[in-house]
């Protein structure tokens, strides 16, 4: 799947939590064997400017997920929260250039290694290559990062891909944000 950049996007979102019972039961039944055995499982549905999709967020193996679905309860991708070290020192490498190009000063809040569902994979097999923490060509990395562009402080979330492309950046407005998105 090829993707071409996208730039000044801002990201209008509004997450909240929800009960079990309002998670699309097809997501359920994908993850229930991930969730055995996992704390702090939460769920929640996400919405922004372009689409609704679900989510569900959990520590397992001393590790932080996020398996996020549309709609429709179809896998779209996985998330692992991880630290710089967990790149590998070539896409570091490429992502620090980026930043330090692009930003006058920048700060990481969070790192995240994204599996998403590629085509020709099934969501199955997605699933399970997140859980073996697998550096596959297919991954992706998201960082959320508060940035000083000109003169103003910004949050930005930045996708790069396994080598440290940069694949998307959007501008992102704080999670207490109280903006109608509709």
């Amino acid at each position: 799947m090829a993707f071409s950049p996208c730039f000044g996007q801002t990201k209008y979102e509004r997450e909240f939590r929800i009960l079990k019972k309002q998670f699309p039961e097809k997501a359920l039944n994908y993850i229930s064997e991930e969730i055995q055995g996992a704390k702090r499982v939460r769920f929640y549905k996400e919405i922004d400017s372009a689409k609704i999709s679900f989510e569900a967020k959990f520590k397992k193996d001393k590790l932080k997920y996020s398996i996020e679905f549309d709609e429709n309860g179809k896998l779209e991708d996985i998330e692992i929260t991880i630290k710089q070290v967990d790149i590998p020192n070539s896409s570091w490498a490429n992502i620090q250039e980026y930043l330090s190009t692009t930003f006058k000063k920048s700060k990481i809040r969070k790192i995240q290694q994204q599996y998403p569902v590629t085509e020709g994979e099934s969501p199955e097999t997605t699933i399970k290559n997140a859980f073996q923490n697998l550096l596959l060509p297919s991954i992706n990395y998201e960082l959320i990062v508060n940035a000083k562009k000109e003169w103003e402080h910004e949050q930005f979330e930045i996708l790069f891909d396994a080598n440290g492309n940069l694949l998307k950046l959007r501008k992102s407005l704080p999670p207490n944000y109280d903006h109608v998105l509709y």
